[in-house]
């Protein structure tokens, strides 16, 4: 071989490679980053609490401002889940890079310890609702460039994660412009249910503090007591697997679709073939992220 063709062949190989480290450094552009070992202290809970957060794929790149969708974890879970069971990084990073959803921050709060829900509990021992609102997300969104506003703002969850998505959009309907609740829990479905249960976990409860949590947290009552003006104010993804065999959760959803029909509340009220799994609740995920992704351009 000549000294000629030799050459010819090492440009070509040298080419070739500036190509490939191209190719691999535009498809590591394309990938958003998850941090799940963070953490911020609260007051009001008096500890720390953790938290993972996924940043969409220019975030680093960039200047500008992102949307947020708050992502919670069911029952036994904690901020790790959805990162490890739920595959968040890579369904959000396929989704935005198709172009089904815009690129978002999504924060991964951590609700569990010896009280563990979303709610605050009947003796104000477990205040994390107070916590969530007072304390993480004006830390969250003091700390990341997210973009101001009930417009920008989403909130999604799976189970007991679901039941805080209803609770949290209910009762702040001004700060989220959508709310996905998937396979939600719907206890305290009505007052015979909280008087039934609310003992067996404080059995130093009253049966005014129980009157006053099942006001408080029961979803019916809440979606019952929206005023005519703010039917509108959510825009709602409901979904459910229609083999969910987890008390309260099959019946308790199509019940409160019922519900919102009569009340007529708009809202996506989905029943697809699955249980209470999270091979489901990564099929729906997709679906959650482009809805909120309309909400935020409308």
């Amino acid at each position: 071989m000549s000294i000629t063709q030799k050459s010819r062949d090492m440009k070509k190989t040298i080419e070739i490679l500036f190509i490939a480290i191209g190719i691999n450094s535009g498809l590591m552009a394309q990938e958003g980053k998850v941090f799940d070992q963070l953490s911020m202290q609260s007051e009001i809970l008096k500890t720390k609490k953790n938290y993972a957060v996924y940043l969409p794929p220019d975030y680093e790149t960039s200047e500008r401002s992102y949307p947020v969708l708050y992502l919670l974890h069911g029952g036994g879970g904690n901020q790790i889940v959805w990162v490890q069971n739920g595959n968040v990084r890579h369904i959000a990073d396929s989704v935005i890079l198709e172009g089904h959803a815009t690129p978002m921050i999504i924060v991964m709060p951590d609700a569990s310890g010896e009280n563990r829900g979303y709610a605050n509990d009947p003796e104000g021992k477990w205040r994390y609702e107070d916590f969530f609102f007072q304390e993480f997300m004006p830390f969250i969104e003091k700390t990341y460039r997210i973009r101001p506003g009930k417009r920008y703002r989403a909130i999604a969850g799976l189970s007991m994660g679901g039941n805080g998505t209803f609770i949290y959009a209910l009762h702040h309907p001004e700060l989220f412009a959508a709310a996905c609740p998937l396979s939600a829990a719907t206890f305290p479905f009505t007052l015979d249910d909280a008087k039934e249960l609310l003992p067996k976990r404080y059995p130093d409860i009253t049966d005014k503090q129980i009157e006053e949590y099942y006001n408080r947290y029961s979803i019916p009552e809440l979606i019952n007591k929206i005023p005519e003006d703010r039917k509108g104010a959510v825009r709602w993804y409901i979904d459910c697997g229609d083999d969910d065999a987890l008390e309260q959760v099959y019946e308790g959803n199509c019940l409160i679709h019922i519900a919102m029909r009569k009340k007529e509340i708009p809202h996506e009220f989905r029943i697809r073939d699955g249980a209470h799994t999270w091979s489901y609740w990564r099929s729906a995920l997709p679906s959650v992220l482009g809805f909120v992704s309309n909400s935020f351009h409308n």
